[in-house]
């Protein structure tokens, strides 16, 4: 595993190495002793799979609030996205920049995304799988977000948003609340 870390603090990129042969490849995606080595200490205690069917599709900007905040682990398994992350810590170094990535399931990428960071990714072609693992377990009372097109947040996305969700539609715009303090 080759780390890297991203603009912003805390986040890093992950380059999974595959060994090929005749069957096709394997690949580690999480070894406790490699992340410790490279500045991330945290359990992972929830998996996910998303599944999009159309191109265009934006999920997010998802976090959750203390004290169920959470580091994540995005790997996209099939197609393509434009993950982006965004700091809201504010005592971070790169409080309210955003980073965003193109992850697809040849590069053999995944991201590593800090506690305090809100998540959301579009997707770049139709049927894409995302894998996410998570440092905490969901908590829906703690569960929050952010509208995608927030001006605090200056995201540039890489094509209109074709499909979103009623629910990513009624996030707030950032305003510095006291809520959305780690």
């Amino acid at each position: 595993m080759l780390f890297r870390q991203a603009e912003i603090s805390g986040a890093r990129t992950i380059t999974l190495p595959r060994h090929h042969d005749e069957r096709g490849s394997f690949g580690r995606i999480f070894d406790r002793d490699r992340f410790a080595e490279n500045g991330i200490s945290c359990d992972f205690v929830q998996a996910s799979i998303s599944r999009t069917s159309y191109a265009g599709t934006l999920r997010g900007l998802h976090f959750q609030r203390a004290p169920y905040a959470e580091a994540k682990l995005v790997h996209c398994l099939r197609g393509e996205i434009y993950d982006v992350i965004c700091d809201l810590r504010p005592d971070s170094p790169t409080y309210l920049k955003h980073q965003y990535f193109y992850l697809n399931c040849s590069d053999n990428e995944m991201i590593y995304i800090p506690p305090g960071c809100a998540h959301g990714f579009m997707t770049l072609n139709d049927d894409v799988e995302v894998f996410y693992a998570m440092s905490n377990i969901y908590a829906q009372d703690h569960a929050s977000g952010l509208r995608f097109d927030d001006p605090a947040l200056r995201i540039s996305w890489p094509r209109p948003v074709a499909h979103i969700s009623a629910k990513d539609l009624q996030w707030p715009y950032y305003k510095g609340s006291e809520d959305m303090v780690w």
